[in-house]
């Protein structure tokens, strides 16, 4: 190749909507895996993909526009400007169901559950509309509020192909970062069940995936402690993909001003996990992504983490106006077509 020819190459691989984190790895093979995997041409993704893209968009953001014009003032904890963390999902899981995986279980904190309880788990519509309103169904000491937003659910997700798998959402005891040890535990609870899964070389069919908010992963004990067990024989389940939402929420300060480290997903190099960067307004950088933190975790099953992290949702609706703290950041927000707007016209 000539020397043009490769820096296209490198700078379409390294320089557009994706970039990741690998050299730190102390593994050759798994550094040469990455390289072999992004240095190399683009090929778009073929029509029938991007119209199913196009279909997860959709549903994620006609459920979040339902809820804020169906039940106003509503709390919410929504997911407008990262409904690209669906497509993400929904290509992760599709994934799973076509290799045969046994489950795919999910921790989340309460931005964006409802989205992913209807659009990922399959819970139904009716149900989530009948908790805003009030019936929960519980023995009446909970009351309402946000206890819709604590609650888990099983389901089923089918895949493209017509195949199948199941899927939870386990219940958060907190709003955040409290759920990444239940769900690890759930996680392996269900492998050690699985009379095959962790002796005779199944690999790890239950895959769990843990979602964060950026100053909740830097900022929280918890995600280092979890990370740094992730590697003993007692606690492994084969790798979990970790999905960043850079939302900006936590402190509604600036990163300069809430972490030492460049990026909030610094905390995953202590393990030595790969860390992938993607701008949430390309959910085709989304579904590739998704690809590979599959195809690592499935390659190289050693307790390791893949992190997507995507870009800030826009909270337009929340009661906690975050323009108050942030006032440029949400006067550019506020210009920005939606995430399904740039794909449609794309």
């Amino acid at each position: 190749m000539t020397l043009r020819e490769i820096l296209d190459i490198l700078r379409d691989s390294y320089c557009h909507t994706m970039g990741i984190e690998y050299m730190h790895i102390s593994d050759t093979e798994q550094r040469r895996w990455f390289q072999e995997k992004f240095e190399k041409p683009h090929t778009p993704l073929p029509r029938e993909e991007h119209l199913r893209i196009l279909d997860k968009l959709n549903e994620a953001e006609i459920f979040e526009t339902f809820l804020q014009t169906k039940f106003v003032g509503q709390k919410r904890f929504s997911l407008e400007g990262g409904e690209s963390t669906i497509v993400l999902l929904d290509e992760i899981c599709e994934l799973a169901a076509d290799n045969s995986l046994d489950e795919v279980c999910i921790g989340m904190p309460h931005r964006g559950r409802l989205n992913v309880l209807a659009n990922i788990a399959g819970k139904s519509y009716g149900q989530i509309f009948r908790e805003f309103e009030g019936n929960i169904g519980m023995a009446g000491t909970q009351g309402s509020g946000d206890v819709k937003y604590h609650l888990g659910a099983e389901g089923k997700f089918s895949a493209a192909s017509g195949a199948t798998i199941r899927t939870s959402v386990a219940a958060n005891p907190s709003h955040l970062e409290t759920v990444d040890p239940v769900l690890e535990g759930i996680t392996r609870a269900k492998l050690d069940r699985l009379p095959s899964a962790l002796n005779d070389g199944e690999g790890y069919p239950v895959l769990p995936i843990l979602l964060h908010g950026d100053a909740a992963f830097a900022g929280q004990g918890v995600v280092y402690e979890v990370l740094q067990m992730s590697q003993l024989r007692g606690y492994r389940v084969g790798g979990t993909v970790h999905v960043v939402v850079n939302n900006q929420v936590g402190f509604t300060t600036s990163p300069v001003e809430s972490r030492s480290s460049v990026y909030c997903t610094d905390v995953a190099k202590v393990i030595q996990a790969p860390v992938i960067h993607v701008n949430g307004d390309d959910p085709d950088a989304c579904v590739l992504a998704g690809r590979i933190a599959f195809e690592y975790r499935q390659r190289f099953q050693q307790g390791r983490s893949d992190r997507p992290g995507l870009l800030p949702p826009s909270r337009p609706h929340e009661g906690d106006d975050p323009s108050f703290t942030q006032p440029n950041m949400y006067d550019l927000i506020e210009q920005k077509r939606s995430t399904h707007k740039l794909y449609t016209r794309a």
